[in-house]
């Protein structure tokens, strides 16, 4: 358990190091993290609490903003904008860093017979090597394949990272904050793997209702884009020269179910159609039986803390006691991984987002 208590530092962005700690920083709304990919806040910063070099410190494309709880440092994000004027309150919005990969490009590359992840971490390399405080720690994930970047395409690193994790056994990856040697500042932690967090392992965070947790939703969904049962993968080229999947089809039709046809392109300059086939394989898999999340809020001084007892991508479990919820009659006992959360600052609420079959 935590008291909720998140200090904000501002850093340097190459570097890492602490310029100063922002005590009067405040989110106007929840920060949030999510797999493979980014998110926004916006935060306000009262001027009268705030340090002498505050614009220095606020700098935006200069400064990294990290918030850190209990002694871990659980959020950061670049500054991108900042508003301020006759207002003694300051405007400034940070993406999560995984945003300032899609403003970065890998250049030229050619991979042969490559191990997905040890792709994913040469697409980083050149953001490495003008980032001092970045690492990059790549586990093999078993897929091996052929991939051709070409700069003229304008594909973004965050783009390419994208289209590796939705291979079928292709890596998750995502960028933890985490504290340098003398804990002047923070180093970025670029991870990619298999799988991050703890899977299907047996979870140590267990979210109880009635307990810890005030409210919570199952959401399952059969719409466009989150429910298929025939699926293909579309990619470069035009009419007859387009490069196209196969067609996959799952043997829920034959058990009675109705077709759902999802068309999609993973990446428009995809000319192999042997990559077109893992993203389509991976997307059925992923959809025939529709999308099926738990998202829950639970008060933060009274649930497993995060960063302690489950971190991004972690198995958790939600225990709903029978005869509490009219959703659940008979109680619920479900494990499954936390694919993103938020943490209400000022309500003293976090709340992972639960997806089933990830």
């Amino acid at each position: 358990m935590a008291d909720g208590t998140i200090t904000w530092f501002a850093c340097d962005f190459v570097s890492g190091s602490i310029i100063t700690e922002f005590p009067s920083l405040a989110p106007q709304g929840p920060i949030s993290r999510r797999l493979g990919t980014y998110t926004s806040t916006a935060f306000n910063l009262d001027l009268s609490g705030a340090a002498p070099d505050w614009r220095g410190a606020s700098e935006y494309g200069r400064v990294l903003v990290v918030g850190v709880v209990g002694g871990l440092p659980i959020w950061v994000g670049s500054l991108t904008l900042r508003n301020a004027g006759s207002s003694p309150v300051a405007g400034v919005t940070a993406s999560t860093f995984e945003g300032y990969l899609d403003r970065r490009y890998a250049g030229d590359m050619t991979y042969t017979a490559t191990d997905l992840s040890l792709i994913a971490a040469g697409l980083l390399a050149p953001v490495q090597a003008t980032m001092s405080c970045l690492d990059v720690n790549a586990v093999a994930c078993g897929v091996v394949d052929d991939r051709t970047y070409a700069d003229s395409d304008d594909k973004s690193v965050c783009a390419n990272l994208t289209e590796l994790m939705g291979v079928d056994g292709g890596p998750e990856w995502t960028v933890d904050p985490v504290w340098n040697s003398d804990r002047s500042g923070f180093r970025l932690l670029a991870r990619i793997a298999p799988t991050i967090g703890t899977g299907a392992l047996v979870p140590t965070a267990v979210f109880d209702y009635p307990g810890c947790v005030t409210s919570y939703e199952e959401a399952g969904s059969y719409e466009d884009g989150k429910g298929a049962t025939v699926v293909k993968a579309t990619g470069a080229g035009e009419g007859t020269d387009r490069a196209v999947s196969a067609t996959y089809t799952s043997g829920l039709i034959a058990a009675g179910w109705p077709v759902y046809e999802y068309r999609w392109s993973p990446g428009s300059d995809i000319s192999d159609t042997a990559i077109l086939d893992s993203h389509a394989q991976a997307a059925l898999a992923l959809m025939e039986s529709g999308a099926s999340t738990w998202s829950l809020t639970a008060q933060v001084s009274e649930a497993p803390q995060l960063g302690v007892d489950w971190a991004l991508g972690d198995a958790v479990r939600l225990v709903v006691a029978p005869g509490s919820s009219p959703g659940h009659p008979d109680g619920v006992d479900v494990t499954e991984r936390a694919w993103s959360w938020s943490w209400d600052t000022s309500a003293q609420t976090v709340s992972p987002v639960l997806v089933e079959g990830t």
